[in-house]
């Protein structure tokens, strides 16, 4: 019986312990019942209302947001366009204006 290649280093010397399946060079370990990497599901972003948001969506912010290392906060209200969604804590990509590019996280806005 021929046990599959590591997903992660594509090493073929993974070795079964118990119900898992590892692979002795990066150590990673997973299920052979577990659906192949390429198979995941395509992640959903939602706002802090629970409404899903889209690449150029716009979004109103919903709580003050200090900016780190400036004095300056980004108040409550402000409207950002055009958004888009990237991996991540922060996992939105904007400009605002007066303040420039920078990275939020969609708990703090909501869709307008």
């Amino acid at each position: 019986m021929s046990l599959p290649p590591c997903p992660q280093c594509h090493s073929d010397l993974t070795y079964e312990d118990g119900a898992l399946l590892i692979c002795p060079e990066c150590a990673h370990e997973w299920s052979p019942d577990a659906a192949p990497a390429g198979a995941e599901e395509a992640r959903v972003w939602k706002d802090a209302f629970g409404n899903v948001l889209a690449d150029g969506d716009s979004v109103t912010l919903v709580k003050d947001l200090k900016l780190k290392g400036s004095s300056a906060v980004i108040k409550v209200g402000t409207k950002v366009k055009n958004i888009r969604l990237v991996e991540g804590d922060h996992d939105i990509d904007c400009k605002i204006d007066g303040f420039g590019a920078m990275q939020l996280k969609s708990a703090f806005v909501r869709k307008s």
